[in-house]
């Protein structure tokens, strides 16, 4: 398993765009990986369809995409005519590649195999994983969701937002949070000193602890 803020392996794969080594695949853009259980599969082809639409926002935040599962690259190639299909896109080609895992290895190495799915040969499949990894090379975030589930990546963006925004900024972003709404300053950040540090402004919201500590301010530019 990869912690957080460890550095994400440098590992090789084969794709649908060729043989991958992955620290020279993400460059220095950010990057979200993520497998699914199976190719020709419902759930599976929903979200790979929204990946495509959803490309362009990603694009725009500088984040590259690659997806993985167990199936080998030419089966890949063939479902991805059904996700082009399904989500109604002229490209001919996705917009990002799929690893090909066949031997579970990446799998295993980053904690992706969900024991309850299995394929027909009784082989467990990966989990719906995600992995954002920054352009330090470094996990940012993971997220793991049952076959049964599919993800919702509009929240995925979301969250590199906020990732991207708290990477360089003093602050942190609250439940619900979107790109322009306001922050909340860091708890490590002393009150005394604070407009200068956000000269936008700070609100501190009272509590009956009488604990200054929800300091709210305007998202800094």
């Amino acid at each position: 398993m990869v912690n957080l803020g460890d550095t994400f392996p440098n590992f090789e794969a084969e794709t649908t765009a060729g043989k991958i080594k992955f620290h020279d695949f993400v460059g220095d853009s950010w990057c979200i990986l993520f497998s699914h259980p199976a190719d020709y599969t419902p759930v599976c082809t929903t979200e790979l369809g929204k990946c495509v639409e959803l490309e362009p926002e990603f694009k725009k935040r500088g984040v590259k995409m690659i997806a993985l599962s167990c199936d080998d690259v030419p089966s890949h190639e063939g479902w991805s005519k059904d996700i082009l299909d399904y989500c109604k896109c002229s490209t001919g080609k996705l917009p990002y590649p799929i690893i090909s895992d066949k031997s579970r290895d990446l799998a295993v190495k980053l904690g992706m195999v969900d024991p309850a799915e299995k394929d027909n040969a009784g082989l467990p499949l990966t989990c719906r994983a995600v992995f954002i990894i920054g352009p330090d090379k470094k996990l940012k975030l993971s997220m793991l969701y049952p076959a049964t589930t599919g993800r919702n990546f509009a929240e995925i963006l979301r969250v590199i937002d906020s990732l991207q925004l708290t990477m360089n900024k003093k602050v942190a972003t609250p439940e619900g949070w979107k790109d322009g709404d306001k922050c909340m300053v860091l708890p490590s950040i002393p009150q005394e000193g604070i407009e200068k540090v956000f000269p936008q402004g700070v609100t501190v919201q009272p509590v009956p602890s009488g604990k200054a500590y929800l300091r709210f301010t305007p998202q800094p530019k």
